[in-house]
């Protein structure tokens, strides 16, 4: 007889703490029809199955309900149902377009987008999958056999041409695989189900065109229709054509799959709320010319106040660029603004990145030391620092070291792609024979005011003489590894050995130019190898991120500030514990920033 004891229900609940073990939380689209937001029982029991907590997603096109939704919620799954409106792709209606859920489009297509930026986990189903390519640059067929017969110069759907398609939209039971799929070896989806054909159910008559570039075709069925694509970017993103929540076993493969890397991604988030994120070294201010919106999610730039907040990044260091002239160039034919020199130029540089400070200080500061960056971020704002790449900004002035103090940079990338007055580039002419006699100056005094010495781009002999004449940890902000790509810029393992020797760090950088040095693209798993190779030789104290963001700084997998976060998820999966995590992740950097700061004298 069944019990409708509630007490006795909740007394197994109190019987133990915690309470319950903390699960990925799963949000489904929901459908909409009759005036009732509804969701088929096996996708939300599939989530339960799978170890998640789902909830439903009413079809809401309020960003604010958006959002916050998002803010909740650890996976996505979009779920099936009828046609998007092709107007949200451009397109006119087909005469074989079938019924479309208005109420549903807006709300899913700003949903795709919003966790998209957001790195959400996401598998798409049947209608999912057409929403993830209309929502992010790929596109869809209205209808397939029209599509086909429109390719094959066929007269019409039904003519004889169109006779090699599979059936599509099928008539058996929703548990019943009907035909199959192709499953490419080299994808996420193949190391799921360990074969390179799948049966599986068929219930549409649309399908994706073209993935777009964010994705890859990882299935398609024997007529060649799309069946199945996942993120090209190395994120956490799969859509499917068939609907695996009444598969049984094969179906739940993918529900699990969600939910672990919904669990990875709850655990990478709970852990940016705990550590401080830095980065090291980026080139926005480069587009101030441009009038750039830092407040907005500003296309032109891949450091905004939207990016970094949806990447969890807490902080960055912002560095005044200065071009090296040539011999016969002046300073100023080098640079956008109308400025009398080198000094003026970083001056005007870090004006304007007081302004925008000014304009957001609720959200925003300018942070002069480690304990300043600890205060932002328990006061929930972000922090901008201020760095300096290239000591022509100096102007042949030792004073001007401590007036930049003063002002609050906290390193100076001693030269850039050029020989200066204080050293030798890695990219210049040996005019020195390493660092200079001013640049020797520069050093001691830069010790003496609490600034750091920064030895990206210098020679390498600049790099042993700046070691030498130091009596602080030097930094390189943004540096790769020799031994994987054999460029001038980048540092040798021996170079390595004696940077950690000396107590300083090298943070590896995102430019694809010194990730490898052969035809092909450079991705996060290039940058992840720099970083292991780097903590061979140094140990894990003495590594960190410098991006070089918008300084030509941006990779496939880690592109722009939103997407830092799947840097720490790639550690996670690594095995890095949060220790470890927290020290490449801006605690190493700290470290040597407060020892260098410690006996400033401005």
């Amino acid at each position: 007889m069944k019990s409708f004891d509630i007490q006795s229900c909740l007394d197994d609940i109190y019987a133990r703490y915690p309470e319950a073990a903390r699960q990925p939380v799963i949000g489904l689209t929901g459908n909409f029809a009759d005036g009732d937001a509804r969701l088929c029982e096996q996708y939300y029991m599939s989530v339960v199955r799978a170890g998640g907590t789902p909830v439903i997603i009413p079809p809401v096109a309020d960003k604010d309900v958006i959002i916050n939704t998002l803010d909740k919620i650890d996976g996505l799954v979009l779920t099936g149902g009828g046609d998007i409106n092709p107007l949200w792709a451009g397109e006119e209606p087909s005469p074989r377009l079938h019924g479309i859920n208005h109420m549903r489009d807006k709300a899913e297509l700003m949903t795709v987008r919003l966790a998209y930026n957001r790195q959400i986990p996401m598998l798409g189903i049947c209608r999912g999958i057409q929403t993830l390519a209309t929502a992010l640059d790929g596109e869809v067929n209205q209808d397939i056999a029209e599509s086909y017969a429109m390719r094959h110069g066929a007269a019409s759907a039904g003519t004889a041409e169109c006779k090699r398609l599979i059936k599509h939209s099928q008539d058996a039971d929703r548990s019943e695989p009907t035909h199959t799929v192709r499953i490419n070896r080299e994808s996420v989806l193949y190391s799921l189900y360990n074969t390179e054909t799948l049966a599986v159910n068929s219930i549409h008559h649309q399908a994706v065109r073209s993935s777009g570039r964010r994705f890859n075709v990882c299935a398609t069925a024997p007529d060649g229709v799309i069946e199945a694509i996942e993120s090209s970017e190395f994120k956490p993103f799969i859509g499917v054509q068939w609907h695996p929540e009444w598969l049984g076993e094969s179906g739940q493969v993918l529900f699990r799959w969600l939910v672990d890397r919904a669990r990875d991604f709850y655990v990478a988030k709970d852990l940016h709320k705990r550590i401080l994120t830095l980065d090291t070294h980026c080139d926005t201010p480069m587009f101030f010319p441009q009038g750039i919106h830092f407040e907005q999610r500003d296309p032109r730039i891949l450091v905004d106040m939207h990016k970094m907040a949806e990447g969890r990044q807490d902080a960055v260091i912002m560095a005044a660029y200065l071009p090296q002239p040539k011999l016969g160039e002046t300073f100023s034919s080098k640079v956008a603004f109308n400025v009398n020199g080198p000094l003026e130029y970083a001056d005007l540089i870090f004006d304007k990145i007081e302004e925008i400070v000014n304009a957001n200080s609720r959200y925003l500061s300018i942070a002069r030391t480690p304990s300043d960056l600890y205060e932002d971020k328990r006061k929930g704002r972000r922090s901008i620092m201020l760095g300096i790449e290239n000591g022509l900004a100096l102007n042949h002035d030792i004073a001007n070291v401590r007036y930049f103090a003063r002002r609050g940079v906290v390193y100076i990338t001693l030269c850039h792609n050029g020989d200066n007055d204080i050293c030798d580039s890695a990219r210049g002419c040996n005019t020195h024979g390493g660092v200079s006699r001013f640049g020797e100056q520069v050093i001691n005094e830069m010790n003496r005011c609490g600034i750091m010495v920064d030895l990206s781009h210098a020679g390498e002999k600049s790099f042993y003489d700046a070691l030498s004449i130091s009596s602080k940890p030097i930094v390189c902000s943004h540096s790769n590894c020799k031994a994987l790509c054999d460029v001038p810029r980048n540092l040798t393992d021996d170079q390595l050995r004696a940077l950690a020797k000396h107590g300083g760090v090298a943070h590896i950088t995102l430019y694809h130019g010194f990730l490898r040095n052969d035809s092909q693209e450079a991705t996060v798993m290039d940058a992840i190898a720099h970083l292991e190779h780097a903590v061979s030789i140094m140990g894990i104290e003495h590594v960190g991120l410098g991006t070089d963001f918008d300084g030509d700084g941006g990779i496939r997998g880690l592109a722009d500030s939103s997407e830092l976060i799947n840097f720490t998820l790639h550690l996670l999966r690594r095995k890095y514990s949060e220790r470890d995590i927290a020290r490449i992740w801006g605690g190493n950097w700290l470290r040597v920033m407060a020892q260098v700061q410690q006996t400033n004298k401005f």
